[in-house]
């Protein structure tokens, strides 16, 4: 089966499930409001009609990329790194004197990482946010001689550009990598660690209403519980394995990577959710409806990627 066919297949498969998740939610939101008519709308059946519109938007996207390829990837990264660091940067402490700094993170940092990304220089774009740009960011606002909080304005640039724009950038990364008999394949990599992550997230919320008795973490994510992670991320890693086929992975590396970035997507969530809680705010903006803004979704994905990237690129790349 080639790489088209196989990208067919599981768009199809995916396409599939989404329209019966969405026949499911608009009948249980019907019968809510059947039998409780006047009543505000049940807010689990709101969240979980919610979800999966987000879900049709992001394998819409992604979808499109795709057909675009290696460059429709990248763009599509690059412009959720963009309003991924704009949100984390409107939640900082910043001045006049941080100007200079942010014009360099938004317009030459940024879009500097996507085309070493483009043109394949992993010895450079692998360490061009964590050096270059590590020690940049304090000497641009160093030269404005604004000192007050100095040191947390430049640390919360520097988090904001590894954040959003560095792990952000490890998922595109995966086109670069070259895999013996695996040539053509990679946007597939791209498929299986965005599919396995997202839907660990989803089955952690559903297997937490569900089942859900014990808090994991109240004070950064109230709504988690011990067996929600436990059923979402045994779940997603189940999927994770199932999917081997797509992959340069045997059934069973599969499932462990998924285990892996999983794992990763959980804390990673808890990482984010910890800095929310530090601004007081509850999303980290409002681009999709119900859902807050790039960050709330790409929380997860953030600390997996790198991790999978470097992973896969070790035991598989040549």
């Amino acid at each position: 089966m080639t790489a088209t066919q196989q990208t067919l297949y599981l768009f199809g498969g995916l396409a599939a499930v989404l329209t019966l998740a969405s026949l499911a939610g608009w009948w249980l939101a019907r019968r809510d409001a059947k039998n409780h008519p006047g009543a505000e709308p049940n807010s689990v059946i709101v969240n979980l009609n919610t979800r999966i519109w987000a879900w049709w938007v992001m394998i819409a996207l992604i979808g499109l990329a795709f057909v675009f390829g290696k460059s429709g990837v990248i763009v599509l990264f690059g412009f959720a790194s963009f309003a991924a660091l704009r949100e984390f940067l409107t939640l900082t402490s910043t001045r006049r004197g941080d100007h200079l700094a942010l014009a360099a993170a938004f317009f030459i940092v940024l879009p500097l990482q996507y085309y070493l990304i483009w043109i394949d220089w992993y010895g450079l774009y692998s360490i061009m946010i964590p050096v270059y740009a590590f020690l940049l960011m304090p000497i641009l606002v160093a030269l404005r001689g604004d000192t007050r909080h100095y040191m947390v304005r430049v640390a919360e640039v520097q988090w904001g550009l590894m954040i959003s724009v560095f792990c952000v950038s490890h998922v595109p990364a995966l086109l670069t990598l070259s895999i013996p008999g695996y040539t053509g394949r990679n946007l597939l990599l791209i498929f299986f660690l965005v599919l396995v992550v997202q839907s660990s997230d989803v089955l952690q919320y559903v297997w937490g209403k569900l089942l859900g008795r014990h808090k994991i973490a109240p004070l950064l994510s109230p709504s988690k519980t011990v067996e929600g992670f436990i059923g979402g991320v045994a779940s997603a890693s189940m999927i994770g394995s199932a999917l081997w086929w797509i992959t340069p992975f045997t059934w069973w590396q599969a499932g462990l990577l998924a285990l892996v970035i999983n794992l990763m997507g959980f804390l990673g969530g808890l990482v984010m959710s910890a800095i929310k809680r530090d601004r007081g705010v509850k999303d980290w903006g409002r681009m999709i409806e119900g859902h807050g803004g790039m960050l709330d979704r790409l929380d997860s994905v953030i600390f997996a990627a790198p991790i999978f990237f470097h992973m896969v690129r070790y035991w598989w790349s040549e």
